[in-house]
């Protein structure tokens, strides 16, 4: 069912949603971060990832520094209207430790 961005719950969490950011051809899930409204609308107007970065308190495209790029192909939104899900295409490393993923530490047992 196709929604929009008007139906997305931002007041729920203080104006901010998750996004979860998964590889669109291996399913990898590459990062969590957020966004709000400014940040999505310009994530499906450019098509490239955005958020709103919670320690900088401002808007980003994933990409604008090291390169690489988030090519969206599909934006999903789960069923009570509170969390996305982009899937991408990544030019590079999600992680901007150089790592592919930022799910990459183990928590121990």
């Amino acid at each position: 069912m196709q929604k929009s961005i008007d139906d997305i719950d931002f007041e729920k969490s203080g104006g901010l949603v998750p996004v979860i950011v998964q590889d669109a051809n291996t399913k990898d899930v590459l990062t969590l971060a957020y966004t709000n409204k400014e940040s999505l609308t310009l994530a499906k107007k450019t098509g490239n990832s955005w958020f709103w970065s919670r320690s900088r308190n401002k808007l980003w495209m994933k990409g604008e520094e090291s390169g690489n790029t988030q090519k969206i192909k599909e934006i999903l939104v789960d069923c009570d209207y509170d969390a996305i899900i982009y899937l991408v295409e990544p030019s590079g490393p999600a992680c901007h430790l150089g790592e592919k993923i930022c799910f990459h530490n183990s928590l121990e047992k």
